[in-house]
């Protein structure tokens, strides 16, 4: 499965599809079951990241000045100048701003590897970047959409996805690694856990677009309109993470790490915070999910382009 993973998760999306609009009743079912597989899928991915690695990691300052001032710098830049030309309807512009503006955890780190990037850095920099996002994310909202947003955006799954989302996953899989540096059921049990990766990232695709597919109803015109979008944002971060890349001279397997994490999106991550949105606003979840279907295949292109726009050279390897 690992060696087929990208064709794993984009059969996993369009089974969802199928399933979706085969049996839309079972998508408020499937929702409840979103938080629990992706916190699974978050631990396992937590779980990859020692804690020493992680606390090394805090010190490579250039790769993470990069990831940062791409991801919260330049991309909240490069959204401000798109959101003008967004439909002007409510629901759909939150729902941009919820997927756009939170850099990706899980699966940029598999396309990264698969296009030479340095896997590792972006691993150990995951909780960073989750806790960031989630501290400027109602920072960025209040500023795109102003003093509106204060009756229509509560603080509560904010702290609910912050906790459920990132501090038990993290907690768990620290207490995973403690448990395995002392005991051989630790360890068996670490790497049983390391080789559900791939099938709880299908799953977690899988239920989450099976359970958004039928509210498209007659929305599809709508959800639609922000493809475009979407389209344009991959193409404009290819060429803003390789210019913050060579400002920061960083070597290949970090440029091109650097890349993907400016064009891939936390989508996954943010669905909760969309799915908690009033009645009225119910469609940002499905702008969210269109993200995904639409990020899912620029990844494939991706894997092709960013080698060629960030080149070897020669003895440069991805750690």
């Amino acid at each position: 499965m690992e060696q087929h993973q990208v064709a794993v998760y984009l059969a996993a999306m369009a089974a969802g599809g199928l399933l979706g609009w085969a049996w839309p009743a079972a998508g408020p079912g499937l929702e409840h079951a979103i938080n629990p597989v992706l916190g699974a899928l978050l631990y396992v991915t937590f779980l990859q990241v020692p804690a020493a690695e992680l606390l090394r990691s805090l010190r490579d300052g250039r790769f993470l000045s990069a990831t940062l001032v791409v991801n919260f710098v330049v991309v909240p830049l490069v959204v401000a100048a798109m959101f003008v030309f967004l439909p002007a309807e409510q629901a759909i512009r939150i729902g941009v701003l919820l997927v756009l503006l939170c850099p990706c955890v899980d699966y940029v780190i598999v396309f990264s590897g698969l296009a030479g990037g340095s896997y590792r850095r972006l691993l150990a920099a995951t909780p960073l970047l989750l806790v960031a996002q989630m501290l400027l994310l109602p920072l960025f909202l209040y500023l795109f959409m102003g003093s509106e947003l204060a009756d229509i955006v509560e603080i509560g799954p904010f702290v609910e996805a912050f906790v459920g989302l990132i501090v038990i996953p993290l907690a768990l899989a620290w207490a995973t690694q403690a448990w395995a540096a002392r005991a051989a059921a630790g360890r068996t049990m670490s790497a049983a856990a390391n080789t559900t990766m791939v099938p709880l990232m299908a799953a977690t695709l899988l239920i989450v677009v099976a359970s958004q597919v039928p509210k498209l109803g007659g929305n599809r015109a709508d959800v639609a309109a922000v493809i475009p979008f979407y389209v344009a944002f991959l193409v404009v971060m290819a060429l803003a993470g390789w210019a913050v890349a060579r400002m920061f001279r960083l070597d290949v397997p970090a440029a091109r790490a650097v890349v993907f994490t400016g064009a891939t999106r936390n989508s996954l991550v943010v669905l909760p915070l969309a799915l908690a949105l009033p009645d009225r606003l119910s469609l940002a979840a499905a702008v969210v999910v269109a993200q995904t279907l639409v990020e899912m295949l620029g990844m494939v292109v991706y894997v092709r382009l960013v080698p060629r726009l960030v080149p070897a050279r020669a003895g440069t390897a991805a750690p």
